[in-house]
């Protein structure tokens, strides 16, 4: 069943959540009203007990950018950006269950930076990656210039930045730009399984994310840090009791998240 949002829907698949961006006849190209429909969505997800979170796109695209013929009147590019685009990033970087990007078409500009800020990403064959910025006269944003050379190295960066071409899913995976292919026809599938793996996970899944997230702008002892706190936490849970346990009675654990 699935829930209807301002151009947004979410589907339950047990304890994951698919929130797919929902224009297809604009190829899902972003404008203040979808991104007020994802807030909206990602609140209701939160508090419907979710445990993992699946992002994708309606249609033949994943998100084709920005939409350029709903600018908000009044607003500039600069504006859109810190009061549309970037909150929602922020909140996908924050959030509190694991989030798998299923690319299933086009990703193009802000799209792009969408595709690539979940926990895993997966793509369909067919998909590309494009940056596209600079066939408009505008600058690569939505994070990217942050993002991709962490991802890929600079040279590689500068490249999809500058020349502005179409990167396709097999280049993107041997770059190391996403983490995996989907066979044909089995995207959300896939991205669904991954899902629910992380679902069944423990309580440290937080952590260890929030700890990748974070170690770009730590130096090594400033992580070293991190994790010794992190682990400290970790191993105060339930599910580290749990985890413990059913290691020593050689059967799976069976996690809650606390």
């Amino acid at each position: 069943m699935a829930n209807s949002f301002d151009r947004v829907t979410v589907t339950a698949h047990d304890s994951v959540a698919v929130l797919a961006f929902h224009q297809p006849e604009v190829m899902n190209a972003l404008s203040a009203r979808m991104i007020a429909g994802a807030m909206a969505a990602l609140d209701h997800i939160q508090a419907d007990g979710f445990r993992a979170l699946v992002l994708t796109g309606t249609g033949k695209a994943f998100c084709a950018g920005a939409n350029l013929a709903e600018v908000e009147p009044g607003l500039s590019a600069g504006d859109m950006l810190e009061r549309v685009y970037h909150p929602f990033l922020y909140r996908l970087r924050d959030y509190p269950l694991p989030v798998i990007t299923a690319v299933n078409g086009a990703a193009v500009g802000i799209g792009m930076s969408f595709a690539l800020s979940g926990d895993l990403c997966i793509a369909d064959r067919l998909a590309f990656f494009q940056q596209g910025f600079g066939k408009l006269g505008l600058v690569p944003d939505g994070g990217s210039t942050w993002l991709l050379p962490r991802l890929i190295g600079l040279a590689r960066a500068r490249e999809l930045a500058l020349l502005n071409e179409k990167l396709a899913a097999e280049t993107a995976l041997d770059w190391g730009l996403i983490n995996q292919v989907a066979e044909d026809g089995r995207l959300i599938q896939t991205a669904i399984h991954w899902a629910k793996q992380l679902a069944a996970g423990p309580s440290s899944i937080a952590l260890t994310r929030k700890l990748f997230r974070d170690s770009p702008g730590n130096s090594y002892e400033q992580q070293l840090a991190a994790e010794q706190q992190a682990q400290q936490q970790a191993a105060g849970s339930q599910d580290f009791q749990e985890g413990l346990a059913a290691f020593q009675a050689k059967r799976p654990p069976n996690f809650t998240g606390k």
